[in-house]
């Protein structure tokens, strides 16, 4: 076969990837206050060594009631922005791989468990648990304590919140941002009309709805460098008849285009414990083609992408630009090394690992 387009170099705004192969960020509950630590030193870098084009540090909160867990990274102190920085330190000395952050606000999906320990809500009253906020007083599940709905003062608090982890995250000489606005949490809830019932301005027509995420985005792209880019995860469904849809996804990503987003990273679902979603092998391909096809912004896919083939498929039909592996880099943390094995071509390692090339594979390596 020609050329595998898997590992061919591409260009999102000045931030240049030596392959389509991205990590996607991934929740470790592990921090400590929102402070990372030496778990985050040891995951971070066997990645940041795994051949791949780009890491995103998991989605770190930009409030101490932003976070999903208690033991959830935030980007909100000097504190937690050190902690951060002391890993990049130790990553950036050996791996030269562009690195980004998550930034994220949980809303009503925050004060919750450990996920190994359930992820169920922590009461405010108890240990670990705070108060929650959201669009309007509507709990996630029918177990939750309904969270407080976000007043005026409350929007421009979050809106800054947003803003200061993106001058802490360009302090860090973070080379991307990416918001999450998806998943459930406080963007996608403003997004979902399951989730946001307010009869403002910023509820109501998707006009209205899109209007609160779309100035988190602005205040994030203000204050991080500009020279470098800011793009969104977005759940281009609720999964759920009747809620947020793939043709709302279209107007968010075109109003996102407009105001200098340089990328979309194309997820689904997380709104609703009542949504529906096919799993199975490259189910949320349909909804990255269907964005693909209105934008000239790189998409990104992303969601039980496995194996070699299934990922090159993708990106040759042209139904995303890059393919972002979570789970499936965990488990294979050099899925990458393999890829470029199994398709005959090379990819770049550490100097220490040259000598771990199978015999039959002595070009593997550059």
């Amino acid at each position: 076969m020609s050329s595998p387009v898997l590992f061919t170099p591409m260009q999102i705004g000045n931030l240049k990837l030596s392959n389509r192969i991205v990590i996607a960020p991934m929740a470790q509950y592990s921090s400590e206050n929102g402070q990372m630590n030496d778990w985050h030193l040891m995951h971070l870098g066997q990645l940041a060594n795994s051949g791949a084009a780009a890491l995103t540090i998991e989605g770190a909160a930009v409030s101490p009631d932003g976070r999903t867990s208690y033991a959830d990274v935030g980007l909100y102190s000097d504190e937690t922005e050190a902690s951060i920085a002391r890993v990049l330190h130790g990553v950036r000395r050996w791996s030269d791989i562009p690195i980004g952050i998550q930034l994220n606000h949980a809303g009503r999906k925050g004060s919750r468990q450990k996920l190994w320990d359930g992820g169920a809500q922590i009461p405010p009253s108890q240990p670990n648990g705070w108060k929650t906020y959201a669009p309007s007083p509507i709990a996630f599940t029918v177990t939750d304590i309904p969270p407080v709905a976000l007043d005026r003062d409350d929007l421009a608090a979050v809106r800054n919140a947003f803003a200061d982890a993106a001058r802490r995250a360009s302090r860090l000489g973070l080379d991307f941002i990416q918001i999450l606005g998806g998943h459930g949490y406080l963007v996608h809830q403003f997004l979902s009309p399951l989730s946001n019932r307010r009869d403002d301005e910023y509820g109501g027509s998707l006009e209205n709805r899109m209007r609160f995420p779309l100035e988190v985005f602005e205040a994030v792209r203000d204050a991080f460098a500009h020279d470098r880019p800011v793009s969104v995860r977005v759940s281009a469904t609720d999964w759920v008849e009747g809620s947020w849809s793939i043709e709302e996804t279209i107007a968010f990503v075109k109003a996102l285009e407009t105001r200098g987003c340089a990328a979309i990273n194309v997820s689904s679902g997380g709104l609703s414990p009542s949504q529906q979603i096919p799993i199975g092998p490259g189910y949320q391909l349909p909804l990255a083609r269907a964005v693909k096809q209105v934008t000239s912004l790189p998409v990104v896919t992303v969601g039980l992408i496995t194996e070699f083939e299934q990922a090159e498929s993708i990106l040759r039909s042209g139904d995303a630009d890059l393919v972002a592996l979570a789970r499936a880099i965990l488990y294979d943390p050099r899925w990458p090394w393999h890829a470029a094995a199994h398709f005959g071509t090379q990819i770049r390692a550490p100097k220490q690992y040259v000598r771990s090339q199978p015999s039959g594979l002595r070009n593997l390596f550059v």
